[in-house]
């Protein structure tokens, strides 16, 4: 897919969320295909800068491509777990007006299927957002023993069938590797029983393993005290995730930093004695109307939150 057929997802809600200001300072901590950064870059006055990052190389491309002759702008590759270091390396740190994670895999990440991301194409089962680094799917599908397997499905895919579906995977690479996304689909599709209406049976299980090969909670618990710490006061936090355990880790850290909630075991508990960082600014989700014009949007969920004077480290 190319980059103008993209759609973002509630992209006049996160602009309202933000509070653009035209001399702000901002960072789209995950770039994608620049939906949601060339709006604000639109919203944005001459003296205002906005910093983006993204792991994947195609999207650091793109961004170079097409926005980086605009001085206010400014690219990184790497993860978004990075965004402190990033932000003290760019003299921001503490002065960010707005931080915006669009959570999960982009459009045209699915829609290549060299990248290896969906069941609907056939190519090779990679998944990772950066291909130049970490262990790809295949190499994890093939090397995992059952039990591995099963507990990847069932915590990260709510999968109910993760045991007869790990034991199908290890039956199977016994002949030959696992290496294309439609033989793993065909796997699951063969070992799960009973069909949930309107949804593939390798869904979840597709979902799952590509959360586990990008480490997807593991970088989002890091990344949130890290957004927190880099905001002005009065900076905003705008979070949007397609799946439940990122909304609720998302959800559950925002009211603890808001001090309304114990802290989240799950997440860095050194961040404790910061809570009442944050301001509670409600969540969004798409119209009937954006779900409309772009299906992907129908499981989007928009959390804002505003940085507080209290806190500070």
């Amino acid at each position: 897919m190319q980059a103008d057929t993209h759609r973002p997802v509630l992209v006049e809600e996160v602009l309202a969320g933000l509070d653009i200001r035209d001399a702000g300072i901002y960072v789209d901590a995950t770039y994608g295909r620049g939906g949601h950064a060339s709006a604000v870059l639109a919203r944005l006055g001459q003296q205002g800068r906005l910093y983006a990052i993204d792991r994947d190389p195609a999207a650091v491309a793109d961004a170079r491509a097409r926005l980086c002759a605009d001085a206010r702008f400014t690219i990184q590759q790497g993860r978004f777990s990075m965004l402190g270091q990033f932000t003290g390396h760019w003299g921001v740190a503490g002065k960010v007006d707005g931080i915006l994670l669009d959570l999960g895999v982009s459009s045209p990440q699915l829609d290549a299927p060299a990248r290896g991301f969906s069941f609907r194409h056939a190519g090779p089962l990679d998944m990772r957002m950066d291909p130049s680094s970490g262990e790809s799917a295949a190499d994890w599908i093939n090397r995992a023993d059952e039990t591995e397997i099963a507990d990847v499905l069932f915590k990260l895919g709510e999968e109910r069938f993760a045991r007869r579906i790990a034991r199908a995977i290890v039956r199977a690479r016994i002949d030959s590797p696992i290496t294309t996304t439609d033989r793993l689909a065909a796997l699951i599709a063969e070992a799960v029983p009973t069909r949930e209406r309107g949804k593939d049976p390798a869904t979840r299980s597709f979902q799952a393993i590509r959360l586990h090969i990008n480490r997807e909670l593991d970088e989002l618990a890091a990344a949130l005290p890290q957004a927190v710490a880099a905001l002005a006061p009065r900076g905003r936090l705008a979070v949007i995730s397609f799946h439940s355990l990122e909304d609720r880790m998302v959800k559950q850290f925002m009211r603890a930093e808001a001090g309304q909630d114990p802290y989240p075991p799950d997440l860095p508990v050194r961040h404790v004695a910061l809570r009442g960082r944050l301001r509670l600014l409600g969540k969004a989700r798409a119209s009937a109307d954006e779900v409309a014009r772009n299906p992907r949007a129908r499981s989007a969920v928009l959390r804002l939150a505003e940085r507080t004077e209290v806190g500070h480290a």
